[in-house]
Formats: C-alpha cells, structure tokens, sequence
C-alpha cells in the first residue's frame, strides 16, 4: 500500500508540476523571446505530449486512488474524473479544432482581431486556458488532501476516547 500511495502522489505531483511549469513559466517566456507566430507554432507541436502527460498521469493516481480508497476518496475521485474529463477535452476537442483553425490563420502578427477565425480561435483558448487553470486548482486540492495527517486509531483502544485524546492534543 505504501507503494501505491507513492506512486499516486508521485502521478499528482508530476500532472500538477508539469501544468505549472507550462503554463506559468514556458509558455510565458517563449512568447516573451518570440514572435507570437513562431511562440505559438512551438507551443502547438507541445500541446499533444502535454496532454498525453496529463492523461497518462492523471490515470495512473485514478487507478491508485480506486485502490487506495481511505479518507477523502470520494472527494479525491471525484476531483481526478474531473480533471481527466477536462484534460481529454482539451486534447480530443478543443486543442484540435484550434489546431485547425490555426492553420487556416496565415499569422496572428497581421490578422485583424476581429477576424473571425482569431475571434474563434480565442474563444477556443480561452475554454483552454479555463480547463487548465481548473486542472490546476484540483492538483492543489489533491496535495492538500495528502498534506492532512491521518487520524489514526491506535489498535486497541475506543474510537471515541481516541477522538476526544486527539482533540485534547491540538493546540
């Protein structure tokens, strides 16, 4: 079990360290260094392995999470459901109708904002930007569940004297 529990806050930890990195530090910093055409060509060819990142791990902490079970699985199923259901949409929906649409954008330096291909295209980013931020909220949540330390019953002894022993040590 202890391997399970390292390997679901293993999963967690890279789903939300790898989304983080992305969104807050490389993303940023290659459209800083380049042009918006040529940030957002490489940012493209990333977003396949990115979610398949996110799917990947996302499954793995599910599966670990089912077995685990304990306290907060149902809150902690239920963030990672949402979460995955976020993250394929973005990978099998909305990241290739983008892709689409970019394509048909000969570049987003010289095209009218109010062209509407952009005006589409930021509609879809937009609904990007939204589910990753969630995705990231519920990667937080998830850790914040693991950061709480266990209440544990020690064998032998009654539930509720163990309760009320725990409480009378609480600052």
């Amino acid at each position: 079990m202890q391997a399970l529990t390292f390997l679901y806050t293993l999963a967690i930890s890279c789903w939300l360290g790898g989304a983080a990195l992305f969104t807050f530090v490389l993303t940023p910093k290659l459209f800083a260094a380049c042009s918006r055409d040529m940030a957002g060509m490489i940012v493209g060819l990333l977003f396949p392995g990115y979610f398949r990142w996110g799917l990947i791990c996302g499954a793995v902490a599910l599966i670990c999470r089912l077995i685990l079970r304990g306290r907060f699985s149902v809150a902690a199923v239920s963030i990672l459901l949402v979460m995955l259901l976020l993250t394929a949409t973005q990978a099998l929906v909305i990241e290739p109708r983008a892709a689409s649409i970019k394509q048909q954008i000969v570049s987003f330096e010289t095209t009218p904002r109010d062209n509407p291909l952009r005006m589409e295209f930021r509609k879809l980013h937009g609904l990007s930007m939204a589910a990753n931020l969630v995705v990231i909220l519920g990667g937080v949540v998830l850790i914040l569940f693991n950061s709480f330390p266990a209440n544990r019953i020690p064998p032998g002894s009654n539930p509720a004297t163990a309760i009320y022993q725990d409480i009378d040590r609480r600052p």
